[in-house]
């Protein structure tokens, strides 16, 4: 009987996942300059969680959750996205009551049934953060150009970001109003399921993909900013200015997601054909109260790391690949094997990148290995070399030997 891996996962292997590591190692780098922490939670959680977080009309909740009966009959659902968990984390833990903003990140897997395409994938990871505690618009604008300066910074090429304002409650009911009228009188054009978003969410309505071509005069949300909001997105822009963030406007930008008031945008990027998109976000200021915490206002984003990894790939950008070993051992006789296996330890204890041979190979054969892992050194200890306390030691790139002290060695390779 022979396996497979399930349909829309991926295995990252060894050569690969080091590429992986230095997208979040510059992750979790940047959030340190940004002063974001991380947090870890659970891959599921209670399935009303993400109905009552993400949104019932969602294409997440409708279409794509992973959701299981557990042996207590309790629904449980793989986690689809990282807003929501973070947020019942935030509540449970009190963390709201700390005196300044709190500030998480986020690095880990999240699953939704799908069809598998490029840059997207069934279990995909996500990189994102979260910032509790303030409405000011320089928070909105410092999210949004954290993510823009993590994308510059791996050296993704045509970086891009839209940014809307979907703006508060108020807005929004007069917003939909408006949509609604637009909507009715083309009704009966547009695909089955915008049709039946136009009672339950009209503002999905305009993320469908199949649609597109319908919506050339629907109004603008923008039209139907309050003060409130429009001053707000006014000094969302100033603060993005302010950065030389660049941006544009686009007025059709609602993201999927049910929980976005003021501020949303995107990423962009070169690369992936239609699937441009490789992040996106904004403020939530509502859904602390709706998971059961205190009236707090939040914002974030998600990026995606698929698909980072094939805008990096289709740009020609090379990320670290695996390091070099520091040095490999060749031992030659049984005597020389035992203090091999003890120098081995010692330089790793040290520090230092360290391997030998397991397979009883002849030294031309260890040589090669040697050369496969590309090694910055051998070190080949002979009977004659231990007899005497000493270790050959040779310098792969230059092709350099000498001899040193086998209680020197340590030393010699720092």
């Amino acid at each position: 009987m022979t396996f497979q891996k399930p349909t829309g996962t991926q295995d990252l292997l060894p050569g690969n996942v080091e590429k992986w590591q230095a997208v979040e190692e510059k992750a979790r780098e940047i959030s340190r300059r940004f002063n974001y922490r991380e947090i870890r939670t659970p891959m599921f959680e209670q399935t009303n969680l993400f109905v009552r977080g993400v949104g019932e009309t969602t294409d997440v909740v409708e279409k794509e959750m992973y959701t299981f009966e557990d042996k207590g009959k309790r629904s449980m659902t793989l986690r689809p996205e990282g807003t929501a968990g973070v947020v019942r984390s935030y509540v449970e833990n009190k963390l709201y009551g700390e005196p300044d903003l709190t500030k998480l990140y986020y690095i880990g897997p999240m699953f939704r049934y799908e069809r598998p395409q490029a840059g997207r994938q069934r279990q995909f990871h996500q990189f994102g953060i979260e910032a509790f505690g303030a409405v000011d618009p320089a928070l909105d604008a410092e999210v949004i150009a954290f993510g823009y300066q993590f994308c510059r910074e791996l050296g993704l090429k045509g970086v891009k970001v839209e940014i809307n304002s979907v703006g508060n409650a108020a807005s929004r009911a007069a917003y939909r109003q408006h949509l609604v009228d637009f909507l009715l009188p083309i009704k009966d054009t547009l695909t089955k399921e915008s049709q039946a978003r136009i009672d339950r969410n009209p503002l999905r309505v305009l993320d469908s993909k199949d649609d597109q071509d319908k919506f050339g005069g629907a109004p603008s949300i923008l039209d139907s900013l309050d003060e409130e909001s429009r001053t707000h997105f006014e000094k969302v822009k100033q603060n993005l200015d302010a950065m030389g963030v660049e941006y544009t406007v686009n007025p059709r930008l609602v993201r999927g997601l049910d929980y976005y008031t003021l501020t949303a945008f995107e990423f962009k990027a070169e690369g992936i054909g239609a699937i441009d998109t490789i992040g996106g976000g904004g403020r939530y200021n509502g859904l602390v109260g709706e998971l059961g915490g205190p009236d707090q206002p939040g914002i974030g984003f998600g990026i995606g790391l698929e698909r980072i990894h094939l805008i990096l790939e289709h740009q020609g950008i090379q990320l670290n690949e695996a390091k070099p070993l520091d040095v490999y051992m060749v031992a030659l006789g049984e005597a020389a094997e035992t203090e091999v296996t003890k120098q081995l330890f010692k330089l790793r204890q040290a520090g230092f990148s360290a391997e030998r041979d397991y397979l009883g190979r002849k030294m031309k054969a260890q040589m090669k290995s040697a050369d496969r892992f590309k090694a910055r050194y051998t070190a080949i200890l002979g009977e004659d070399e231990l007899a005497q306390g000493e270790i050959a030691l040779k310098n792969m790139e230059t092709g350099e030997q000498r001899t040193v002290k086998l209680d020197q060695l340590v030393e010699e390779l720092g």
